[in-house]
């Protein structure tokens, strides 16, 4: 499970304090001197006998994901080793193997310098967090740890993994209200997604439309729809189009939208590509923030509006009919970008630095999955914001 444990807020004086402490322990390891450079990028499995293993027992031994050992010089990846690398892999956001793949091995090879100057720009970072000016009830979306917390009083009551945005199309930093929850939605198919994705794609397939329940209108939004029949896709002009998807399962936005009007246009939403929550990685979106079990998280913002529960929810998805449930009280959103935590029982936790932000030897997870044979296949790709 990639997802945070305990009840801190990642935005709280106790994480400010944890983190505080870590990085005196980090300096302590730039001290000692760090260690040489682990050279190769052949896979080590366990039971394999190799002579970059000691290399690896002692960055594992430094960062405390193993015990030392007084005396042992074993060229063996026995189980105890294979434990620390799993606690290593999970600490940084990698995929859990046990493995020293090449992922593993470039995380091992950051030199501790870098892991310091990282711990301290998030200090920084969760530092501003404290400052914002927000109520003791909000949403905390981490777009580098791909998770939302839902806070109340200090406390985490829920957590959620999350798809957020491509380094080419990425997920703003961003404080702003939740005013609505919009179940059944259209997804009115923004102007650069159009272009970018939609209309290249139907010069190559010209019943998309028709699979995807996508409409084609003209001016606006609710102009009117226009017989595509004839369209040449690989000539029109499609700045006076407007690409408005049907609600229902197979909608890009799934069953509900949490509206949060923002300058970025960005919101959370339902998908109807669940297997990609299974990905360690999850850089998937155009921008906006897609959340796994989303109607407990709806539940959770809505639970003080009257009548408003999951029991309602499930009577509202069943009626299969669009319905805004707009929030008496706006509740606060938080987009962040932390890639450097601490969890309660003291594990200093990293995450790929996807949007290149913090100028640290860490790989994106393109880059990651590039060199990963073994990781999880990838759902096929659809249209979605």
């Amino acid at each position: 499970d990639d997802l945070r444990q305990g009840s801190v807020p990642l935005r709280s004086q106790e994480m400010l304090g944890a983190m505080g402490d870590a990085i005196e322990r980090v300096e302590r390891v730039v001290a000692e001197g760090g260690w040489p450079n682990i050279p190769g990028n052949r896979m080590i499995r366990p039971g394999d006998e190799d002579e970059r293993i000691p290399m690896v027992r002692r960055v594992l031994v430094l960062w405390g994901d193993m015990r030392p050992q007084r005396g042992f010089s074993s060229f063996s990846l026995d189980g105890e080793m294979e434990a620390g690398i799993r606690r290593f892999q999970s600490r940084h956001g990698l995929r859990v193997s046990g493995r020293v793949d090449r992922p593993t091995l470039q995380a091992l090879n950051v030199p501790p310098a870098a892991r310091l100057a990282q711990l301290r720009m998030n200090y920084n970072r969760v530092r501003d967090l404290l400052s914002l000016k927000i109520d003791e009830r909000y949403v905390l979306v981490n777009v580098p740890g791909f998770q939302a917390e839902a806070v109340w009083r200090h406390t985490v009551e829920r957590r959620h993994r999350v798809i957020a945005g491509k380094p080419d199309r990425q997920t703003p930093v961003v404080t702003a209200n939740i005013r609505a929850l919009n179940f059944f939605p259209f997804w009115r198919v923004p102007e650069s997604i159009a272009n970018l994705d939609v209309i290249p794609r139907l010069a190559k397939e010209p019943d998309y439309l028709q699979k995807e329940h996508i409409r084609v209108l003209t001016g606006s939004f609710v102009g009117p729809e226009i017989d595509v029949s004839n369209v040449d896709w690989r000539s029109v002009d499609a700045k006076n189009l407007r690409f408005r998807q049907d609600p229902g399962p197979h909608n890009a936005l799934g069953l509900v939208r949490i509206d949060m009007p923002n300058e970025h246009g960005v919101y959370m939403h339902d998908t109807p590509m669940k297997p990609l929550f299974e990905q360690r990685s999850r850089a998937f979106s155009a921008g906006c923030v897609r959340v796994q079990d989303v109607f407990d998280l709806a539940a959770w913002i809505g639970r003080d509006e009257p009548g408003m529960s999951r029991e309602r929810i499930e009577d509202i998805l069943q009626g299969g009919q669009a319905i805004d449930i707009n929030l008496s009280r706006p509740l606060p959103v938080a987009f962040v970008y932390v890639t450097a935590w601490v969890e309660e029982d003291g594990r200093i936790v990293y995450r790929p630095d996807i949007y290149g932000k913090d100028q640290v030897r860490e790989l994106a997870s393109d880059r990651e999955r590039e060199h990963d044979p073994d990781a999880p296949p990838m759902p096929r790709e659809t249209l979605a914001p």
